[in-house]
């Protein structure tokens, strides 16, 4: 049993710590309060989640492998997966994109990306070799009774807050479905208006993720075959700019041919048939027709010679 009260305890701490450090960053860039998060109390459980499945991984091989470079390649592919994995059951439930690293260098379908991956590959190093260690000695210093109960009550609380944001998101994905908006920017103004008119759980979902990046059915359809359409362009004006080439080409050796001086041709053709008669005409069995012939073809070519090439 207090294996599995600890790891619950390790959840929320990483849940909360993720949640600061969203809040702290959000600040940063909009200067102002801003309460991260699907859920309303002040966790992200991607982070406890992912804290969670590092300790997890790292201890199940740790009796064959236990060294820096493990503890980051386990949190960098753990973390990702997580990553990847909540971005497309969210988008497939709800018609939303919560995230997306699409002009990210390195990115995968836009829900991860290796600039994230290596800051989890680094934050597991810290949470296996620093933050875990200070943990768990932090809970051996507290009852297994105290620990269990107040696993129990933030379990509860965190339960009960799963309820509110599920209508919250229903709503939400209710929005998204009805919408007859043929864009995302547009879906996004409704679902924003659709959320601010109602009480502070609403409001506060729409406030969280104000870039969030709907999309219904019929815009998927659309962007489908925008691709489709882009992709037949794309190959036909390759396919058009081939043969262009080979005509050109085509051309080129036409225009060779045709434009090659005459002088050139005659005396590549003098060339080819002294050739051929050295390699047939023998001297000494040679008749005197031939030899006179040979005498004759002799003295035209040493004429052609001394004349000008037309």
């Amino acid at each position: 049993m207090e294996p599995i009260v600890n790891l619950v305890l390790l959840f929320f701490v990483y849940a909360i710590a993720g949640w600061c450090m969203e809040v702290i960053l959000k600040y940063r860039q909009f200067h102002r309060f801003i309460n991260r998060g699907f859920l309303t109390g002040p966790w992200l459980p991607i982070y406890g989640f992912g804290a969670v499945l590092i300790t997890l991984g790292v201890n199940a091989i740790a009796g064959v492998e236990h060294s820096v470079g493990t503890t980051f390649l386990i949190s960098f592919f753990l973390c990702g997966t997580v990553e990847y994995v909540a971005s497309w059951i969210m988008e497939k439930r709800f018609h939303a994109r919560w995230w997306d690293y699409s002009q990210k260098p390195m990115n995968l379908n836009g829900r991860v990306w290796i600039g994230n991956l290596i800051l989890f590959g680094l934050a597991g190093v810290g949470i296996e070799y620093v933050a875990n260690p200070l943990l768990f000695k932090l809970f051996d210093r507290i009852s297994l009774r105290a620990r269990a109960i107040i696993a129990c009550v933030l379990l509860v609380v965190i339960a009960a807050d799963y309820v509110v944001t599920h209508f919250v998101l229903k709503l939400v994905k209710t929005g998204v479905e009805t919408s007859e908006a043929d864009n995302t920017e547009q879906i996004s103004k409704e679902v924003r208006l659709l959320l601010s008119d109602r009480n502070y759980f609403y409001s506060r979902f729409a406030d969280a993720y104000p870039e969030v990046i709907y999309r219904t059915e019929r815009i998927n359809e659309r962007m489908n075959a925008i691709r489709a359409e882009t992709e037949r362009l794309r190959r036909e004006v390759e396919e058009r700019r081939n043969a262009m080439g080979q005509r050109i080409e085509q051309g080129r050796e036409q225009l060779v041919a045709t434009l090659e001086p005459t002088g050139s041709i005659r005396g590549s053709l003098l060339r080819d048939q002294q050739a051929l008669i050295d390699l047939l005409y023998d001297e000494q069995s040679a008749t005197e027709e031939m030899k006179a012939l040979k005498g004759d073809i002799d003295r035209n070519t040493e004429r052609l010679k001394g004349r000008r090439a037309l």
